[in-house]
């Protein structure tokens, strides 16, 4: 290929990828410009208690086959948590092994507030569906919303009462920024999406035009010397 085709070719595939060099750039500085802890809100969660020294009862499980078990200490006492193999979640009492009542709106606040250390107060309470969940969840969990006045998100499990997520207005834009870096934003969670490989591999492209026509230019620099 002559130098002046190879030329126009990579001056129109600069502009083709210069954008997305651009959004990945941008995005990528923004997501390291802080800490991940700080972008999860990890700051705003309370530290859990120690478990209070009891002789738990084991839990009554129902026939249903158990995943996973733990004995955590909330502020109104020590709970059993059961995982199930099915995907679902139950609480416990530890002192009866009967199982608990899923957690209904008046709980769920009073869970939010023992969870978050921050100053902002409770908004709002909104139950979601597994099927319905929020974007900036994403967890396959059905959850209450508990909306702060500082726009932070706390993510209450519908069922076990555990706090799923804790989503700032920062950790949005980080979210928005990894869709952008990843060419995804409708999912934001696939790395290996098309558009991202395709220019990825443009932009790989051009760049060894670019090595070509380097190359080319100092051997037409040398013959026009000599």
């Amino acid at each position: 290929m002559k130098y002046g085709t190879l030329h126009k070719w990579h001056v129109w595939l600069g502009w083709l990828v210069g954008v997305p060099l651009i959004f990945w750039t941008a995005s990528g500085l923004f997501m390291v410009a802080r800490p991940i802890e700080e972008v999860r809100g990890e700051h705003l969660r309370a530290k859990p208690a120690p478990i209070a020294a009891i002789a738990p009862t084991a839990p009554f499980l129902g026939g249903r086959t158990v995943e996973k078990l733990t004995l955590e200490q909330r502020a109104d006492g020590p709970v059993w948590l059961i995982r199930y193999t099915d995907g679902g979640e139950r609480r416990a009492d530890p002192a009866t092994g009967k199982l608990l009542p899923r957690p209904g709106a008046r709980e769920v606040r009073a869970l939010a507030e023992s969870y978050y250390r921050g100053k902002s107060a409770i908004a709002s309470v909104q139950l979601f569906p597994a099927d319905r969940e929020p974007m900036e969840l994403r967890r396959g969990r059905p959850a209450w919303q508990v909306a702060l006045k500082d726009g932070t998100n706390l993510y209450v499990d519908a069922e076990s009462g555990s706090l799923l997520a804790v989503r700032t207005p920062q950790w949005r834009v980080f979210d928005f920024m990894w869709g952008l870096h990843i060419m995804d934003l409708q999912t934001r969670e696939d790395t290996s999406h098309p558009i991202l490989i395709g220019f990825a591999g443009l932009s790989l492209l051009s760049l060894l035009m670019a090595f070509g026509l380097l190359i080319a230019r100092q051997r037409r620099k040398s013959a026009a010397a000599s």
